[in-house]
């Protein structure tokens, strides 16, 4: 859906293990991967006895799983340690247990020294490839505080001692099966902080992604930092594609809908495309992030694609998938953008004509090219390229929305609404869709009359049964 997101804002796995005697806490910034990193480390914390709690004010354990996206995210990391040393600071005081805070993700690879001389209260500091060590690391820290790991990149280790089995609940789920990037955007620390791109075994993942269908999960989004570069080794030796992959899940019982992001338009292939004309299970709704719709900037941000290769690649996906609906990325204000090469963005945007998009300034990262770039777009200036990229986007969004009204979409019902028996599902197409008297459908993939679209929700009816 439409909206500038800021990567800092907080996600909580959701609270499970009553029984256990101790808490874990943790806030996760940015992308969908860390959302699922974050379910993951409760997932090798709960043989300890930890169980999650929605709080840091009852927890033992913090783990704060950041994103280096932007420095403002980074800026919120130190801002909330800040908090949490003062809320230890406090319980000891008055006598009682204080508590282990860690750093991980994103944040915690590209910066892990600095984090440490910022804020001693850390505990210790562990790189996206490392938490699976978050039980020995812990017993490390009782001992010698202010450990760091996670310099290198090791997926694989990572992914082998994670355990199969996922305290998750409800009816969707992400699965990681790549991660990495090679393209090295000027404008990007992923390859710097999550390393070269790594595609996992397809028997790992048809394990986990069978024992989330046995647990009730219904939908998959299959998440990598490009994800549709996936390699993976096939259960016979031979290298599978992401569309191969897809096929496989979907032949999984009770696995219904496959999703997948994020995508670089470079790595969209032949046979990804046909896919989402001939399976079933693929859901009409790609991301395919562009960036920018001028050519010049494009190369500035070393893409390797030009705008006219996005159009006909765009043309080739509805031509197989008519109902396809598109999302996109874009930075504005990238150093050197003149008001000609916005206007080349805005262009694009209308062209192609979006039903979602994530729109944000640019934000210099400190060790990657375009950081050192000169011809820095005044910020009053870059305000309002944003402000007038994303009204295109939200009229377009809206519109999307609104043209889905009288139609007869299946969704998923996940959970319960506010009013009375009201309940939410998920579109095919990613919207959230309220519908009233379906409380009882939870888990349920129900045919719904579409009746009204807003930004960023739908509202419908359950279709009588004659």
């Amino acid at each position: 859906m439409t909206e500038t997101l800021d990567p800092a804002v907080a996600q909580t796995v959701a609270a499970d293990g009553a029984d256990a005697t101790k808490r874990l806490f943790i806030k996760t910034y940015g992308c969908q991967m860390n959302v699922y990193d974050s379910e993951r480390m409760a997932d090798v914390l709960r043989p300890l006895g930890y169980a999650t709690t929605d709080s840091a004010e009852s927890a033992d354990f913090v783990i704060l799983n950041t994103c280096h996206i932007r420095e403002r995210a980074a800026e919120k990391v130190y801002s909330e340690l800040g908090k949490l040393r003062e809320l230890r600071d406090k319980r000891v005081a008055k006598g009682g247990n204080g508590m282990t805070i860690a750093v991980a993700g994103c944040v915690a690879q590209a910066e892990g020294e600095e984090i440490m001389r910022r804020q001693p209260a850390v505990d210790l500091v562990v790189g996206p490839q490392a938490y699976h060590q978050l039980p020995e690391l812990l017993t490390r820290t009782a001992r010698k505080r202010g450990e760091r790991i996670g310099a290198d990149f090791a997926p694989n280790e990572k992914f082998d001692a994670l355990p199969v089995e996922r305290g998750i609940e409800g009816y969707a789920a992400f699965l990681t099966v790549q991660e990495g990037c090679d393209k090295f955007c000027t404008f990007c620390v992923v390859p710097y902080t999550r390393g070269a791109e790594w595609s996992r075994p397809v028997k790992a993942i048809l394990e986990e992604a069978k024992a989330l269908a046995d647990h009730g999960v219904r939908e998959l989004t299959l998440l990598g930092q490009n994800v549709n570069a996936f390699d993976g080794e096939g259960p016979d030796g031979t290298p599978f594609t992401l569309a191969k992959l897809a096929y496989a899940l979907a032949e999984i019982p009770g696995i219904d809908r496959i999703r997948y992001t994020t995508s670089h338009p470079n790595d969209m292939s032949d046979d990804l495309i046909a896919a989402h004309a001939d399976l079933k299970a693929l859901m009409p709704y790609l991301h395919l992030p562009v960036q920018a719709g001028s050519d010049r900037i494009l190369r500035l941000m070393n893409r390797k694609h030009g705008r006219q290769k996005y159009f006909e690649l765009i043309d080739r996906i509805r031509e197989a998938r008519p109902d396809i609906a598109m999302a996109g990325d874009f930075i504005v204000a990238f150093p050197g953008e003149t008001e000609r090469d916005f206007e080349d963005t805005m262009d694009l945007v209308r062209r192609v004509n979006y039903a979602g998009a994530f729109s944000f300034i640019y934000s210099p990262r400190p060790g990657t090219p375009a950081a050192t770039m000169g011809a820095q777009v005044p910020e009053e200036e870059a305000k309002a390229r944003l402000k007038a990229l994303q009204t295109l986007l939200f009229e377009q969004q809206t519109a999307f929305n609104q043209s889905l009204t009288g139609r007869v979409l299946p969704i998923l019902f996940e959970k319960k609404g506010r009013h009375g028996h009201q309940a939410i599902g998920r579109s095919p197409y990613l919207q959230s869709v309220h519908v009233d008297d379906a409380d009882h459908l939870m888990g349920q993939i129900v045919d719904v009359e579409i009746i009204s679209g807003q930004q960023n929700s739908l509202a419908g009816r359950l279709i009588q049964k004659s």
